[in-house]
Parts: structure tokens; sequence; C-alpha cells
């Protein structure tokens, strides 16, 4: 479809604003009101300047078949022919919808946990969008640094390192080691009092202050909470990390900026100590505690150094729940005042909550559900739908099944929007899912496996009904879609692109016979068309970073 939309730009000196799709296909595949403009430049009726501009037009070099006047609007028809053999010989490519290596560098960060509790899944969310953006962007032609940045020390830190030492007695973990630390979390907030809290503030400046009986049980603990976070990245298929940060190696930099910043009057100082910018709208973000402990922004600081100094680079990700979003508002706005050479180049992604039908999850109190928690359970509905289904399928595939499952209903939706996610309903084989999608590709396989492709088998004008013309216009906007999605730094974009493809691929397949032909001509282009489609939804569900099955 992109062809034919860049095609139509050209022709009529337009822009993509000025370009429409008809409301019904028999209007028409593109519409543009391109006359309204002329009609008032020319000062005449716009149904008299479409007539007169469409008389005017040689269609003969491009893809359309024919052009008419629906009132003001001029209406083109697609040469479906022409639109399918160069589709299908894109799409049977290996590099369809990728575009040339640019030699620049995109970086993103993701997960970001702080190593005191285990993955949620807010995690799981920028997770699996980190993933996907990495993946959309890569096919713009970008290369791409992976980062995650382990929030590792710190006061919540303290809090379930404090709980352990009180109440821990030196026992070894006994369940997931990242679930185990993250039981002291919970113990530590659930016993939480004046007292309590005097200490972990002493236990944090006490591991600033290098304390080696501190230092030792930090290193203990931040081990179990990396080893449970690594399986379960294993588990979701997380894309190995290009580079990861440690706070801990650099908290202290970020100090160094704050203290060079009020010595340069950038920044100013209460009377009790802290350490402050002045925002633009009148507000105080404190950067040093009274204390001359540090805060995330304090961090934050040093990173984007750090970051400066590892990479040249276009541009930079951030991904962190919706209530960072002032935050990271304000902290481009302090880069901007200390003149970072990156500060131009800095981009927050704000991403909702991940609710179950159940209501909000809330860390301190233990009601979280975790990443490992909602896999084994998205794991057991998939087998049981499997078993109803009557389906021999091995275990490997089923986890991939509950797997597509979850990243597709997590990436589906506009990741700054919260979202129930309901695991019975993204399990089910019906409907806008994971699963119904991965089973398209599995219905196409079986009319594909057996035949050698070859497209100079295939013959457009004989693909006449008007399932196989939507099949084959789908396919053809897959770049159309994967550009729109890098534009909005969304994956939810080409989420809907693969429903609609799989859904016109299950109404191509229920309408048009192929097995069992004895056109051969018709038979080979249909499996050549079924071949495109697969080529494409796989591409597809590898930029959402979906696996595909071979049984369902």
């Amino acid at each position: 479809m992109q062809v034919a939309i860049e095609q139509l730009k050209k022709l009529l000196n337009i822009e993509d604003k000025d370009i429409s799709i008809p409301p019904n296909s028999q209007m028409g595949d593109l519409s543009t009101n391109i006359a309204f403009k002329l009609s008032k430049e020319k000062n005449e009726n716009p149904n008299v300047t479409a007539i007169n501009l469409m008389s005017t037009l040689d269609l003969s070099k491009t893809i359309f078949l024919t052009a008419k006047a629906f009132g003001p609007y001029i209406n083109f028809f697609i040469d479906y022919e022409k639109l399918a053999k160069k589709t299908l010989k894109e799409a049977l490519e290996k590099d369809y919808g990728t575009i040339k290596k640019l030699n620049k560098n995109i970086l993103i960060e993701f997960p970001n946990p702080n190593t005191n509790k285990p993955l949620h899944l807010g995690h799981l969310l920028q997770t699996l969008l980190g993933i996907s953006l990495s993946r959309i962007i890569e096919s713009q032609g970008y290369n791409v640094k992976r980062l995650n940045v382990y929030n590792d020390r710190g006061i919540h830190i303290c809090q379930s390192m404090l709980a352990y030492q009180k109440w821990g007695k030196g026992k070894l973990p006994d369940k997931k080691t990242d679930h185990f630390v993250g039981d002291y979390y919970v113990m530590f907030n659930s016993k939480k009092n004046d007292e309590l809290i005097k200490e972990c503030e002493q236990m944090l400046i006490d591991w600033e202050a290098g304390d080696k009986k501190v230092r030792t049980l930090w290193k203990k603990m931040n081990a179990w909470a990396y080893k449970g976070y690594n399986e379960t990245f294993s588990r979701i298929g997380v894309d190995k990390y290009d580079k990861i940060y440690y706070e801990s190696d650099f908290y202290d930099k970020g100090k160094e900026i704050v203290l060079n910043g009020l010595k340069s009057g950038a920044f100013k100082q209460e009377t009790d100590g802290a350490i402050y910018c002045e925002m633009s709208d009148g507000t105080k973000k404190f950067l040093l505690r009274s204390n001359s402990t540090t805060l995330y922004a304090t961090q934050d600081l040093a990173l984007a150094k750090l970051k400066e100094k590892d990479y040249t680079f276009e541009k930079s990700i951030y991904m962190t729940a919706n209530e960072q979003n002032h935050q990271f508002k304000q902290l481009f706005e302090i880069f901007k005042k200390l003149k970072f050479k990156s500060a131009d180049k800095l981009m927050h992604i704000g991403t909702g909550y991940i609710m179950l039908p159940s209501g909000k999850m809330k860390s301190r109190e233990g009601k979280v559900v975790d990443v490992d928690a909602l896999l084994d359970e998205t794991i057991k509905i998939a087998q049981k739908e499997v078993k109803d289904r009557k389906a021999n399928i091995n275990q490997k595939e089923i986890e991939k099944i509950a797997l597509s499952a979850i990243k597709y209903q997590m990436l589906k939706t506009t990741a700054t929007k919260d979202t129930i996610f309901n695991p019975k309903e993204a399990i089910s084989f019906e409907g806008n899912t994971g699963p119904y999608i991965l089973y398209s590709i599995v219905r196409a396989k079986k009319l594909t496996d057996k035949t050698i492709i070859k497209i100079q088998n295939f013959n457009g004008k004989i693909l006449e009904t008007k399932e196989e013309k939507e099949l084959i216009k789908i396919i053809s906007s897959f770049s159309e879609e994967i550009k729109k999605s890098y534009e909005a730094m969304s994956p939810h974009i080409l989420c809907t692109y693969a429903f609609s493809l799989a859904k016109a691929f299950n109404s191509f397949y229920e309408i048009c016979p192929i097995l069992s032909l004895e056109d051969e001509k018709l038979k080979l282009s249909r499996i050549i068309l079924a071949k495109a489609f697969i080529n494409t939804l796989e591409k597809t569900l590898y930029l959402l970073g979906i696996e595909t099955v071979s049984e369902m």
C-alpha cells in the first residue's frame, strides 16, 4: 500500500495528510481532497476542480488502474495485478520491511529494577516494550544499544537488607532467590516504625561510608536478586543487553555533579544542607538530602554522563511508569541547565499500570503479582486450552503459546494507558489474541510446506476475489505500518496490523480453496500468496518479540 501512497503523492505533489482511504472499497482504494485546496486558489467549484484535475492525470506508469471523481474527491483504484506482483516479490525477500543500515545509535533502557524484590508486571510491560521497540528501531536502520540499569543501592534496598539482618538469621534461600529477597522487603514494611526507619537510614549512611559488614550483606542479597532476574529474563526471551549499569558504580559521580552545580550557581542549598534545582515552574527538585545521601535524580545525572562517555547516539530512550513522567520532565530540564551534550536527544516513555481483574498491585504489602506467577498461571491455562482442543502439542510449544498470549495482550494497547490483564482472555484461540494470530500461521503452513515457491509461477491477474485483493493490500502495507510504529514508539500499531493480517488470511482461507484446486496456475498463485502472508506475519511477530509455533 505504501508504494501506492508514494506514487499518489508524487503524481499530485501532495502530502500524506492529503490522502485518505474511502469508507467503501467499491469507491476506490485511496482518495485525495486536494481539489478543495486548489479550488480556493482558482476560485471555482471544487467538484469542477476535481474533474479537471483528474482529466490531466497519466496513470500509465503508476500502480493505479483508474481514477474517478466523487464530488470534490478524486478516488484511485489500484491495479491489483501490478500490486500483487510487486508486493509478493518483496514479501518473499529476507529483508522485507527493513531499511538500509544508517550507522547511527539509539539507546534504550529497560526495565531498570530495584534489587529488593522480584520483577513485577510493570517490569514485564517495560521489558516486552523494550524488546519490541529495539527490533522496530533496528528495522529502520539504526543500531540499538539495549541497556539495563540495576538500582542496586539506596533506601529501599536497605529495607530488605535490614529485615534480613534482623529476622533472616543467616537463612539461605528456600525459593526462587529474588522472591526470597522480596519477602524481607515486605517484612520490613509490615513491621515498619520510626525506630526501624532510623536504622534503615543509618544503614544507607554506613553503606555509602563503605562499612564492610553492610557491604558484605549487600553483595550477598544483590547476588540473589540477579540470579532470580536472569532466570525470569530467560523465560520471557530477553535479548542480550549490550551494557548493564549498576547504580552503585556511579552514584558518587552524581554527587560530584550536584556539588559542582552548586558551585556554579545552577543549584541552590537549603539551610539544612539539602541541595536542589529551582525548576522553571517554581518548584524545587531535590538532588541531595540534608545528610548528603543521594536520590534517584542524583544517579540519573551521573548515568546520563556515563552514556555520553560510552556511546555516540542519536537518541536515548528512558522507560518508567507514568508516575515518573513529571520527574523526567524535570530531569531533562536539569540536563539542559547543566548543558549536557545529550540534553536534546532524550525521550521518556511513560507506561501505564498493568492491573489484574482483582485490582492494583502493592509491592510493599506483598500484593504484587510477579512475572513468574503470571507466567506459571498462563501456562496452566494454555495447557488446559490445548487439552480441551485435543491437540497434541509438546510443553515447549505450549509455553510459546502462553508467552504469545502475554506479550500480545500487553503490547496491543498503547503503552501509556492503564490496562487490565486477564490471563483467560489473553490465552483464547479466538479473537484479537496472540494464540489466534499464531494459529493463522500454522494454518497457512499446512498449505505451503510441501510446495517449492517460485515467484515466476505467480499470476496476479487470476486472483480476483475480494479476499485475495484484501490480503494483498494488507501485506503491501507492512513497511508503512512498521514506520508508523517507529514514529509513535509504540508496538500497538503492529499488533493491530498483525490482527488485520491474520483476519484477512483466515477469510481468504475459508473462501478460496487451494489444495483441492485442479487449476494448477491458480493453486500455485494462491500458495505463493499464502507464503507471502506467512513471511509478513512472522516478521511482524518477530518485531513484537513473539515466537511462532509449528502445531496448535
